[in-house]
């Protein structure tokens, strides 16, 4: 399991999904859904297009999903692992879990299909959705990185509309080179989870065990943010 400390979320529906779902949204409509997400306390909305071969892949025939994006508690983040750190990021969890399924309903009410992806599933890696975005990578502490930030969470909503605004190309690809010449996550893992070739060894991670969070806490990305590090690197290599 991924999320050891996370308990499964109610069902929150109020709505049913239509029997004949729209597949088109417009502009308007979706620009204002965006605006209750981000007062639902949502840090942004990514969308992810799923590729033939990730849908053979992974046994499953989702083709449109919204990825809801929610900053993790700064006063949690910097808790010393503990049963009451996982306590309350399992209570993050929930309240956010169930604001995924009033925008759900939200979508639903207005005639398209929406479902919540179970985030405790195993069967589908949602960050291997969330790559699909071209909106993500994942860094060198194996932390899945959008440009809202680090510390974030995600709940995922599969649905009817076919017409989002994917992306083709994703411009986050030099996160990958900056990671190699970094290295701060390694020095500062308290669980040495990193190999003398400063490969990540997941087994060894306590983060979904105990809530560890060294290694946001301390990375770049957290510190100083996307824009900022990515200006770095530009002077680095001009």
């Amino acid at each position: 399991m991924r999320f050891r400390y996370h308990q499964p979320i109610p069902n929150f529906y109020e709505i049913e999904n239509p029997h004949h779902p729209k597949t088109t949204i417009d502009d308007d409509f979706l620009n204002e859904f965006r605006d209750i997400a981000i007062a639902s306390r949502f840090a942004g909305l990514s969308y992810s297009k799923l590729s033939d071969e990730f849908k053979k892949e992974w046994d499953i025939d989702w083709d449109n999903i919204i990825i809801l994006k929610y900053a993790m508690s700064e006063e949690i983040l910097k808790m010393d692992p503990s049963k009451e750190k996982c306590k309350l990021m399992d209570e993050e969890f929930q309240e956010v879990g169930a604001k995924t399924f009033a925008l759900a309903d939200i979508l639903r009410e207005n005639g398209f299909r929406a479902d919540l992806i179970n985030p405790l599933d195993d069967r589908v890696s949602l960050r291997a959705i969330a790559l699909q975005s071209n909106d993500a990578v994942i860094t060198r502490s194996n932390m899945c990185l959008f440009k809202e930030g680090l510390n974030l969470g995600f709940f995922m909503i599969e649905t009817s509309i076919e017409n989002l605004p994917f992306k083709t190309e994703n411009e986050m690809e030099w996160v990958r080179d900056y990671c190699s010449t970094c290295g701060v996550c390694i020095d500062r893992c308290p669980e040495k989870v990193f190999d003398e070739d400063g490969k990540f060894l997941r087994k060894q991670c306590t983060a979904h065990r105990e809530g560890c969070s060294v290694c946001i806490n301390f990375c770049p990305f957290y510190k100083r943010g996307y824009e900022k590090v990515k200006k770095r690197y530009e002077r680095m290599k001009k």
